[in-house]
């Protein structure tokens, strides 16, 4: 009996599955199928109306198992992997992402934020929503390995973590956020650590993260980071840099332009 298109397709996602495996590209799915790219994609398709299957970036899909199907999706941390290894880009769960693996889950974010290089659009597939952000030099960003159900995910150590949020404080709710997420993540800090990944970032970053660290009460985590912002800081910067407002205060120890007041939500 020759099998139509789509119960070939269904078969060959479950044994993927089967097999422990929920990603596959369009290109193994025409070399398994032994059809031609177009009938792929309309097997593919009809799967994807089903529920059986996602995509979250072209060429790229994602098995979806009953346990996910009001989802229309595994959930990012199970399938950003895998995504990035499709198209060999460098990458780690980051920002507020990366704080609530750290017990920092005071807000909790509405996308799965990645940090990559180059630029990527955010993609969305079914209520899923994955956010990308542009680290340049992301090849010497220290990260470790936390375990998922399908494998492993790179994530960003608390002391990346941290010059992150401060970072790009404009595009996850600004300072105050940052400042309360922040609150949360000090536990997690090491200062020599946080002192060694500055070297990564911005001295900016730094100097604005310092002075979060004291205002939320965790100056010993600050301690190191005040050395390094000391040894290599030469410009003062201002707290938050897209405010034009008058300055409240002159920090010394930060060489920051104190411009905005911030009050965490302790």
């Amino acid at each position: 009996m020759v099998l139509d298109k789509p119960t070939k397709a269904r078969g060959f996602i479950t044994e993927l599955a089967a097999r422990g495996r929920y990603s596959f590209t369009s290109a193994e799915a025409v070399s398994r199928l032994g059809s031609s790219k177009d009938a792929t994609k309309l097997a593919l398709n009809r799967l994807i109306k089903q529920g059986a299957v996602a995509s979250p970036g072209r060429g790229f899909y994602i098995i979806v198992p009953p346990e996910y199907r009001t989802l229309g999706s595994l959930p990012a941390d199970q399938f950003i992997p895998a995504l990035m290894a499709h198209y060999g880009r460098p990458y780690y769960a980051g920002l507020l992402t990366a704080a609530q693996y750290y017990g920092a889950a005071h807000h909790r974010p509405q996308e799965f934020q990645v940090v990559t290089a180059p630029a990527r659009r955010p993609t969305e597939v079914g209520s899923v929503r994955v956010a990308f952000f542009l680290r340049k030099n992301i090849r010497e960003i220290v990260t470790q390995d936390l375990n998922t159900p399908r494998g492993t995910l790179r994530v960003s150590t608390p002391e990346v973590t941290a010059l992150d949020l401060v970072g790009y404080q404009e595009r996850i709710g600004g300072l105050e956020q940052v400042a309360t997420v922040l609150a949360d993540l000090a536990g997690e800090i090491d200062p020599d650590k946080l002192a060694a990944a500055a070297k990564t970032s911005p001295i900016p970053w730094a100097q604005r993260l310092g002075y979060l660290l004291e205002r939320i009460e965790a100056p010993d985590r600050a301690k190191s980071l005040k050395a390094y912002v000391g040894n290599h800081a030469r410009d003062v910067t201002r707290l938050l840099p897209s405010a034009a407002t008058e300055i409240i205060e002159r920090n010394g120890d930060w060489k920051l332009d104190v411009n905005v007041s911030v009050e965490p939500e302790l």
